[in-house]
This record gives structure tokens, C-alpha cells and sequence, in this order.
């Protein structure tokens, strides 16, 4: 049987570039004392959002929304498959305790720098004075107020004299001929590693989403930050709607929308909470540092704040 040609060509394709995010590639992002980001390459754009989001329509499609309104309904409605058809792909250099956090994030595709094959670099984090705070009160995993300057000196000290021993150990251990493997172990968590790091653009919204939020550890969010910038060079639509509806946007409960609808109708804000079932005081009368009810008050604080309207197109 002889073929059947198509009705009509198929367009050319053409690999999709985008300046911003091509002026990118290969800068170094600095991060805190010896860490970078770097844009090795991106696949796909904003227009491969679409492209994937429409294959299913068709020909004779009577509807279609313009490529910004459709992105916007797909980040809208977690349709997420057509983010994932772009990636990008990132050389990250990191302190090891910040790597231990990332790496958490299973979405992404990594090849880490082996100690076990390469001498580590005399490279460690010393955060600076300000960043050396007391326990939160609040946030069990994360910094509160700050400590007296003697004791964030004190922290610095140690921090700065046990890295360089222990690296001075590590080169007395190579030099007497132990395995890279085994000396690597004289290392702490405050020297530097390195990867490349592989992951889709949905999956990367997901990981910003975590970690850019305030309560993730303020190193991480830094890297989160200089990865964002990249996400919004190489698809800026997409990310202008992540940042609407994902980073500025508000989920609410079951019960929250109880305490809404009593806001609505007048009741303040303790007595909506109360209706709704959202405790905001112990059993012994002292107000709660967490829990629903607190985090329903927040949700009230961000909506009274003003709305940031930078980085949008």
C-alpha cells in the first residue's frame, strides 16, 4: 500500500531560545562565601508550555485562550504536565549542610562531586555576624532573634579554627596515603560541594515553593533566590503565574473558610476563629506560638500587607 501523505507539512521545528536566559548561561550567581549558581542550559520556554498544553485541542478547536491567559489557567489549575516539558539545567556549588536540605527534592536529575575520586578544596561557610541568631521560638527547625555579639564572635571563632584543623588533619591523612574516601570523613558539614542539577520546570516551582518560604533555612533560600532568577529569565510568564498563584497566592481550609464567612459577616477576628474551631490560646489561657489558628491570623496579616507588584512584566 503506498503511503498517505499528511494533509498538511508539519511545521519546522526550531529549538526555542530566549536572549535573557541566553546572556545567562555560564555567569556565576555568587552565594554566600564561596558558593555560585550557574545556567548551564535550558530546554523549551514559555512557548513550549503552550505547545504542550495545546497538542491536545486539535484542529478545530473553536476556543483558544492567548499564550499568557493559558499559562496562567494552567498554573491556576495544576494542570502540570505541560511546565514539565521545560528544563534547566544548573552548576551549583553549595555548602555541604545546604546540599543535605536539597537534596531532599527527588525531582531533579544530579551528578554531585565525588571526594572519593578528588582532593575536596580548602573551601568552608562562615556566615557573617547577623546570621548567627538564637533558636526560634516559633519555628522549632529555624533562627529567632539574635545572640550577643560575643557569643554569634565566639560561634565564628570556633567555626573558622575546627574547619581549618580539620582540613589540616584531612591533608595529614591524604599525605600518609589513606584513601580519599576514608579522609573525607575529618570533613564537617560547613565545606563545600558541587553538581549539576537537572529539573523540570514544574518540579523546580515546587521546590522554590518550599524554599523560598521564610521558614526554610535562610542559606537555602539564597539558592532558591539566584535559581528563581533563572526560572524567570527563561520562562517569565510561567513564573510571573507561580508567583501569583503559588508564592503570593493563599489556600484556605475547611474551618478557615468557616472563620472567612464569619469575618464576612462582621464577627472579629478572635471570635471567627473561635466559630471555626481554630484555637489561639492553651488550655491555661497563654496564646499559642503555633498551630491553626495562628497560622489563620498570619494568612490575615498578608492580606492586610500591601501586594508587591516588582518582577512583574
Amino acid at each position: 500500500m503506498d503511503p498517505v501523505p499528511l494533509a498538511e507539512p508539519p511545521a519546522p521545528m526550531e529549538r526555542p531560545t530566549v536572549p535573557e536566559a541566553d546572556r545567562r548561561i555560564g555567569v556565576r550567581i555568587p552565594v554566600l562565601s564561596h558558593g555560585f549558581v550557574v545556567l548551564v542550559d535550558y530546554m523549551g520556554n514559555d512557548s513550549a508550555i503552550v505547545q504542550a498544553a495545546r497538542v491536545s485541542y486539535g484542529k478545530g478547536t473553536k476556543s483558544i485562550r492567548d499564550d499568557r491567559g493559558l499559562i496562567r489557567y494552567l498554573m491556576r489549575h495544576r494542570h502540570t504536565t505541560p511546565f514539565e516539558m521545560v528544563e534547566i539545567k544548573f552548576l551549583i556549588r553549595l555548602p555541604i549542610y545546604v546540599a543535605r536540605q536539597m537534596v531532599r527534592h527527588r525531582t531533579a536529575n544530579l551528578n554531585e562531586f565525588s571526594a572519593r575520586f578528588s582532593v575536596v578544596p580548602e573551601e568552608f561557610d562562615l556566615p557573617p555576624i547577623e546570621d548567627i541568631r538564637q533558636q526560634s521560638t516559633s519555628n522549632r527547625q529555624g533562627r529567632g532573634d539574635a545572640v550577643p555579639a560575643e557569643v554569634a564572635g565566639r560561634f565564628r571563632s570556633d567555626l573558622d579554627r575546627i574547619s581549618q584543623e580539620a582540613y589540616r588533619s584531612y591533608q595529614t591523612a591524604l599525605e600518609a596515603g589513606i584513601a580519599r574516601e576514608t579522609a573525607r570523613l575529618l570533613l564537617p558539614l560547613a565545606y563545600y560541594t558541587e553538581w549539576y542539577w537537572k529539573i523540570d520546570l514544574w518540579n523546580l516551582f515546587h521546590f522554590l515553593s518550599l524554599r523560598l518560604d521564610p521558614h526554610s533555612q535562610e542559606e537555602i533560600r539564597r539558592y532558591a533566590a539566584a535559581m528563581a532568577g533563572v526560572a524567570r529569565a527563561v520562562a517569565p510568564v510561567a513564573y510571573e503565574a507561580f508567583e501569583d498563584f503559588a508564592l503570593e497566592g493563599l489556600t484556605l481550609s475547611r474551618p478557615e473558610r468557616i472563620a472567612v464567612r464569619a469575618l464576612l459577616d462582621g464577627a472579629d477576628p478572635v471570635t471567627a476563629c473561635a466559630k471555626a474551631g481554630l484555637p489561639l490560646t492553651r488550655e491555661d489561657g497563654r496564646p499559642m506560638k503555633t498551630g491553626e489558628g495562628v497560622e489563620f491570623m498570619a494568612k490575615l496579616e498578608r492580606i492586610r500587607s500591601p501586594v508587591s507588584t516588582e518582577g512583574r512584566g
